[in-house]
């Protein structure tokens, strides 16, 4: 079963009669597969205007502190408050924390959902790209093939991307513990390879030599630049498959007949095509040249791996790319898992870090004109414990964590939602993931009412129930 959505019709679960009639006659005459026509069907789901054209997502991996960044407790008992002072923002009564100076001066320019809640305790990116939250961590820890698909692959699923570029990037590499796991949330899924992101690959440097394991909670700062990965590390290219530089195309367009008469998934050569288009595209690597901007760029984002990403994700809004997801995951410092030493991991490097990052974009795409069309969102995948543990760090606490939204389409100067007296539980205005994740597709003119198929057919929805967020669309 699947859900086909036309123009302004209702949408149904199954397929009527004389839609595998219609079906059976273009197949016939006009060479149009099922699933081509599940492709045209998801095609139509763009139903409304979009308000934005690119989506830069930062994720930042491991469950930062909400109670140590945007939603402070001053007056609450010292296990509870912690180490940090508020500071006054730009939006009149908010206060936000003192190691986020410059990210205060944009807080009248952003919506800060304060009320982020569900129940999946694991660290990967699973609930933060696809809205997903009811798998457990046994189960949903690494990806597989049965995984629902994210928003970057729902945006290339419904023909929303870019065609001379990849509709879908990850930075700074694919996320797994120092990219030694692949966790789930940014690939296809049951929609198939085709729809996996284009992602980078990096070679973190380092100021000094260190244990991973012995670091986790004192962190070196990884420095350096995302790369466009070699033919060999993508999935079905090899520099053998070249064939000497014969046309990749042409040996493709062979293999993909072979493979749609023999009835097989409808999609391995398109995503070939896009890989060796790509990494053959004059235009791709010129967006992936850093060295091209001038110094006192490169110096509002800093020498960070993820500055660096960051820096890349505007050049890539720049090029046309549709959905763009950095995550803070790479051999040293960038995660937020701060079951220890939780206020030197933030003050050290991951506060300053972020407060530099997140505003050098949002403050570079607006000077250029991009940001009433492009979304900034940062996130993690859950918040942090209210009580403070003996080793002086934060436990998990999906019950509550924050999204900070900044650029078109949503209200500027809100906070949405508040919590309790210790930031352990919402009080009003609950946010889910699926919710954070429809109001991303309303404002891509995706219907986050959707369906696909998964592999036995079933409709899934994209949201997974979630609802757009009216109250902070502008």
């Amino acid at each position: 079963m699947f859900r086909i959505v036309g123009r302004g019709t209702a949408a149904c679960d199954r397929v009527s009669r004389r839609e595998l009639l219609r079906a059976g006659a273009l197949s016939l005459f006009g060479g149009v597969t099922l699933p081509r026509l599940l492709q045209m069907s998801a095609n139509a789901a763009v139903t409304h205007a979009p308000r934005i054209r690119s989506v830069v997502l930062l994720n930042l991996f491991g469950g930062p502190s909400h109670l140590d960044m945007f939603d402070l407790k001053p007056d609450a008992p010292a296990e509870i408050r912690g180490e940090f002072k508020p500071i006054d923002t730009s939006l009149p009564g908010l206060r936000i924390c003192e190691h986020l100076p410059l990210t205060a001066r944009w807080m009248h320019r952003s919506t800060l959902i304060r009320t982020v809640s569900h129940g999946y305790n694991s660290h990967n990116p699973y609930n933060v790209l696809t809205g997903f939250t009811g798998g457990n961590d046994r189960e949903n820890y690494f990806a597989k093939r049965t995984d629902h698909p994210s928003m970057g692959s729902i945006c290339q699923y419904v023909g929303i991307c870019h065609d001379a570029l990849p509709g879908y990037v990850v930075m700074p590499a694919h996320p797994g513990y120092s990219q030694a796991l692949r966790r789930a949330g940014p690939y296809g899924g049951y929609l198939g390879s085709q729809y996996d992101p284009f992602i980078t690959s990096c070679e973190p440097k380092f100021d000094r030599e260190f244990n991973q394991d012995q670091v986790t909670y004192n962190p070196v700062p990884p420095y350096g630049e995302p790369k466009l990965p070699s033919f060999d590390s993508l999935p079905e290219i090899t520099a053998d498959r070249l064939d000497k530089r014969r046309s990749l195309l042409a040996q493709i367009d062979g293999q993909f007949a072979r493979l749609e008469a023999a009835r097989t998934v409808d999609g391995l050569g398109h995503f070939q095509r896009k890989a060796f288009e790509l990494l053959t595209s004059h235009r791709a690597r010129e967006a992936f040249a850093l060295s091209d901007e001038p110094g006192t760029v490169r110096d509002r984002y800093g020498t960070s791996l993820y500055g660096s990403c960051m820096l890349l994700a505007r050049r890539l809004v720049e090029a046309g790319v549709t959905f763009i997801a950095v995550n803070t995951e790479s051999k040293g410092a960038g995660h937020w898992d701060s079951h220890e030493k939780n206020f030197s991991m933030l003050r050290d490097f991951n506060l300053p870090n972020l407060d530099q990052i997140y505003t050098a974009l949002v403050e570079d795409l607006d000077q250029r004109g991009l940001l009433d069309t492009t979304l900034v969102v940062v996130m993690g995948e859950m918040g942090r414990s209210p009580r403070i543990n003996g080793k002086a760090g934060r436990d998990h606490w999906p019950q509550c964590g924050f999204a900070l939204f900044t650029g078109g389409g949503t209200r500027q100067g809100l906070v949405y939602g508040a919590t309790d007296k210790q930031a352990g539980y919402p009080t009003d205005h609950p946010v889910t993931p699926g919710d954070i994740v429809a109001t991303i597709y309303q404002l891509l003119g995706v219907d986050p009412r959707l369906t696909v198929p998964d592999l036995e057919g079933r409709p899934i929805h994209i949201a997974h129930g979630g609802q757009p967020l009216w109250g902070i669309l502008a």
